[in-house]
Protein backbone atom coordinates (compact mmCIF):
# COMPACT_ATOMS: atom_id res chain seq x y z
CA UNK A 1 0.00 0.00 0.00
CA UNK A 2 1.31 3.35 -1.20
CA UNK A 3 0.09 6.93 -0.24
CA UNK A 4 2.52 10.15 -1.65
CA UNK A 5 1.70 13.88 -2.34
CA UNK A 6 2.30 16.11 -5.41
CA UNK A 7 2.08 18.91 -2.76
CA UNK A 8 5.11 18.01 -0.82
CA UNK A 9 7.87 15.09 -0.50
CA UNK A 10 7.89 12.88 2.26
CA UNK A 11 10.21 13.97 5.32
CA UNK A 12 10.20 17.74 3.50
CA UNK A 13 8.48 20.92 4.02
CA UNK A 14 5.00 21.55 3.68
CA UNK A 15 4.41 24.56 1.22
CA UNK A 16 2.14 27.79 3.26
CA UNK A 17 -0.46 27.00 0.61
CA UNK A 18 -1.56 24.33 2.57
CA UNK A 19 -1.17 25.57 6.17
CA UNK A 20 -3.42 27.78 8.29
CA UNK A 21 -1.15 30.09 8.68
CA UNK A 22 2.71 31.20 8.06
CA UNK A 23 5.04 33.57 9.31
CA UNK A 24 4.66 37.47 8.82
CA UNK A 25 7.89 39.61 9.92
CA UNK A 26 5.98 42.40 11.65
CA UNK A 27 2.93 40.33 13.10
CA UNK A 28 4.66 36.90 13.00
CA UNK A 29 1.55 35.18 11.71
CA UNK A 30 -0.74 35.93 8.75
CA UNK A 31 -3.59 33.15 7.56
CA UNK A 32 -2.81 31.61 4.31
CA UNK A 33 -4.55 29.62 1.98
CA UNK A 34 -5.43 26.82 3.72
CA UNK A 35 -5.61 24.08 0.76
CA UNK A 36 -5.71 20.38 1.40
CA UNK A 37 -2.73 19.44 -0.50
CA UNK A 38 -2.58 16.47 -3.14
CA UNK A 39 -2.80 12.64 -2.10
CA UNK A 40 -3.10 9.47 -3.66
CA UNK A 41 -2.66 6.47 -3.21
CA UNK A 42 -2.42 3.05 -5.19
CA UNK A 43 -1.89 -0.67 -4.41
CA UNK A 44 -4.47 -1.36 -2.20
CA UNK A 45 -5.14 -4.54 -0.24
CA UNK A 46 -7.31 -7.05 -1.15
CA UNK A 47 -10.63 -6.73 0.10
CA UNK A 48 -10.60 -2.66 0.55
CA UNK A 49 -13.96 -1.27 1.12
CA UNK A 50 -13.24 2.24 2.19
CA UNK A 51 -10.76 4.66 3.57
CA UNK A 52 -9.77 6.57 6.51
CA UNK A 53 -7.79 9.53 6.64
CA UNK A 54 -6.39 10.90 9.30
CA UNK A 55 -3.59 13.42 10.04
CA UNK A 56 -1.84 14.82 13.13
CA UNK A 57 0.48 16.70 14.52
CA UNK A 58 2.79 15.28 17.55
CA UNK A 59 4.86 18.21 18.39
CA UNK A 60 2.21 21.04 19.93
CA UNK A 61 3.00 22.29 23.31
CA UNK A 62 1.53 20.36 25.99
CA UNK A 63 1.08 23.70 28.25
CA UNK A 64 0.05 26.62 26.28
CA UNK A 65 1.34 29.68 28.79
CA UNK A 66 4.32 30.83 26.83
CA UNK A 67 2.66 30.12 23.30
CA UNK A 68 2.22 32.69 20.73
CA UNK A 69 3.61 35.56 23.92
CA UNK A 70 5.61 38.50 22.82
CA UNK A 71 9.09 38.24 24.50
CA UNK A 72 9.42 34.27 25.10
CA UNK A 73 9.60 31.00 23.70
CA UNK A 74 7.87 27.74 23.50
CA UNK A 75 11.18 25.58 24.99
CA UNK A 76 11.88 22.79 22.88
CA UNK A 77 12.26 20.52 26.33
CA UNK A 78 8.03 21.03 26.68
CA UNK A 79 6.57 17.53 26.81
CA UNK A 80 4.59 17.82 23.18
CA UNK A 81 0.35 15.69 22.66
CA UNK A 82 -0.95 15.25 19.58
CA UNK A 83 -3.33 18.02 17.37
CA UNK A 84 -5.16 16.18 14.57
CA UNK A 85 -5.69 18.43 11.39
CA UNK A 86 -7.87 16.21 9.43
CA UNK A 87 -10.28 12.95 9.81
CA UNK A 88 -11.95 11.82 6.36
CA UNK A 89 -13.74 8.38 6.98
CA UNK A 90 -16.28 6.30 4.07
CA UNK A 91 -13.81 7.44 1.55
CA UNK A 92 -13.58 5.47 -1.65
CA UNK A 93 -10.98 3.54 -2.89
CA UNK A 94 -11.51 5.25 -6.13
CA UNK A 95 -10.41 7.76 -7.94
CA UNK A 96 -7.41 6.95 -6.24
CA UNK A 97 -6.38 10.72 -5.52
CA UNK A 98 -7.79 13.88 -2.93
CA UNK A 99 -6.96 17.14 -6.06
CA UNK A 100 -5.10 20.05 -3.43
CA UNK A 101 -7.76 22.08 -2.80
CA UNK A 102 -10.47 19.57 -3.46
CA UNK A 103 -11.51 19.76 0.49
CA UNK A 104 -9.95 22.47 1.81
CA UNK A 105 -9.51 26.26 -0.11
CA UNK A 106 -8.98 28.77 2.51
CA UNK A 107 -9.81 29.88 6.26
CA UNK A 108 -12.93 29.81 7.27
CA UNK A 109 -13.83 31.17 10.56
CA UNK A 110 -15.34 29.48 13.02
CA UNK A 111 -15.38 26.65 10.62
CA UNK A 112 -16.28 24.50 7.29
CA UNK A 113 -19.90 22.75 6.88
CA UNK A 114 -19.86 18.83 8.38
CA UNK A 115 -19.66 16.19 8.09
CA UNK A 116 -20.87 15.37 4.77
CA UNK A 117 -18.28 15.95 2.05
CA UNK A 118 -17.40 15.20 -1.59
CA UNK A 119 -15.67 12.23 -0.91
CA UNK A 120 -17.33 10.90 2.40
CA UNK A 121 -17.48 11.84 5.68
CA UNK A 122 -15.55 14.75 7.24
CA UNK A 123 -14.60 14.73 11.54
CA UNK A 124 -14.16 17.51 14.11
CA UNK A 125 -10.01 18.85 14.19
CA UNK A 126 -8.68 20.24 17.15
CA UNK A 127 -9.11 23.67 16.19
CA UNK A 128 -12.89 23.53 17.51
CA UNK A 129 -11.20 23.21 20.92
CA UNK A 130 -8.08 26.02 20.15
CA UNK A 131 -10.91 28.62 18.87
CA UNK A 132 -13.15 27.55 21.67
CA UNK A 133 -13.83 30.94 23.35
CA UNK A 134 -12.92 33.25 20.74
CA UNK A 135 -15.55 35.58 19.28
CA UNK A 136 -14.39 35.53 16.02
CA UNK A 137 -13.15 32.09 15.21
CA UNK A 138 -15.23 29.98 17.88
CA UNK A 139 -16.65 27.04 16.02
CA UNK A 140 -16.89 23.51 14.82
CA UNK A 141 -13.67 23.06 12.54
CA UNK A 142 -14.55 19.73 9.98
CA UNK A 143 -12.33 18.32 7.62
CA UNK A 144 -8.78 19.70 6.82
CA UNK A 145 -7.21 22.65 8.40
CA UNK A 146 -3.34 23.22 7.67
CA UNK A 147 -0.51 23.82 10.22
CA UNK A 148 -0.38 26.62 12.35
CA UNK A 149 2.40 25.88 14.94
CA UNK A 150 3.30 28.39 17.61
CA UNK A 151 5.23 31.57 16.52
CA UNK A 152 7.82 31.32 18.97
CA UNK A 153 8.03 27.35 19.09
CA UNK A 154 11.96 26.48 18.94
CA UNK A 155 11.28 23.25 17.11
CA UNK A 156 9.67 22.60 13.36
CA UNK A 157 6.78 20.23 13.52
CA UNK A 158 5.96 17.04 11.82
CA UNK A 159 3.23 16.43 9.96
CA UNK A 160 1.77 12.82 9.44
CA UNK A 161 -0.77 12.04 6.92
CA UNK A 162 -1.64 8.20 7.42
CA UNK A 163 -4.03 6.55 5.33
CA UNK A 164 -5.95 3.02 6.32
CA UNK A 165 -7.95 0.33 4.40
CA UNK A 166 -10.74 -0.94 5.67
CA UNK A 167 -12.80 -3.95 5.11
CA UNK A 168 -15.63 -1.59 6.08
CA UNK A 169 -17.87 0.29 3.79
CA UNK A 170 -18.81 2.72 6.68
CA UNK A 171 -16.75 3.71 9.76
CA UNK A 172 -19.08 3.20 12.58
CA UNK A 173 -18.93 7.04 14.14
CA UNK A 174 -21.54 9.37 14.00
CA UNK A 175 -22.33 13.17 14.30
CA UNK A 176 -19.38 15.28 15.47
CA UNK A 177 -16.75 12.89 15.56
CA UNK A 178 -13.06 13.12 16.12
CA UNK A 179 -9.97 11.04 15.39
CA UNK A 180 -9.73 9.11 18.33
CA UNK A 181 -13.03 7.93 18.15
CA UNK A 182 -12.08 6.90 14.36
CA UNK A 183 -9.32 4.96 15.75
CA UNK A 184 -11.17 3.04 18.19
CA UNK A 185 -14.27 2.44 15.63
CA UNK A 186 -11.83 1.00 12.61
CA UNK A 187 -10.17 -1.71 15.63
CA UNK A 188 -10.06 -4.74 13.64
CA UNK A 189 -10.87 -3.62 10.52
CA UNK A 190 -7.26 -2.01 9.09
CA UNK A 191 -6.39 -4.23 6.23
CA UNK A 192 -3.00 -2.16 5.77
CA UNK A 193 -1.83 1.44 6.27
CA UNK A 194 0.41 4.06 4.18
CA UNK A 195 2.14 7.12 5.58
CA UNK A 196 3.64 10.50 4.54
CA UNK A 197 5.45 13.40 6.57
CA UNK A 198 5.93 16.97 6.02
CA UNK A 199 7.52 19.53 8.03
CA UNK A 200 6.19 22.98 8.87
CA UNK A 201 7.20 26.51 11.27
CA UNK A 202 6.04 29.69 11.56
CA UNK A 203 9.15 30.62 13.61
CA UNK A 204 12.11 31.13 11.04
CA UNK A 205 14.48 30.13 13.82
CA UNK A 206 12.73 26.72 14.45
CA UNK A 207 15.18 23.44 14.48
CA UNK A 208 14.68 19.72 14.30
CA UNK A 209 14.13 18.34 17.91
CA UNK A 210 16.87 16.63 19.57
Amino acid sequence: MKLWSDSFADGAAIPSTNAFAKHHPESHVELTENRNPHLAWSDLPAGTRSLALIVHDPDVPSVGDDVNQEGKTVSASLPRVDFYHWVLVDLAPEPSAIAEGELADGVVARGKDGPACARGRQGVNNYTAWFDGDADMGGTYFGYDGPCPPWNDAIVHHYHFTLYALDVERCAVDGEFDAPAVLKAIEGHVLGKASIMGTYAINPDAVEAG
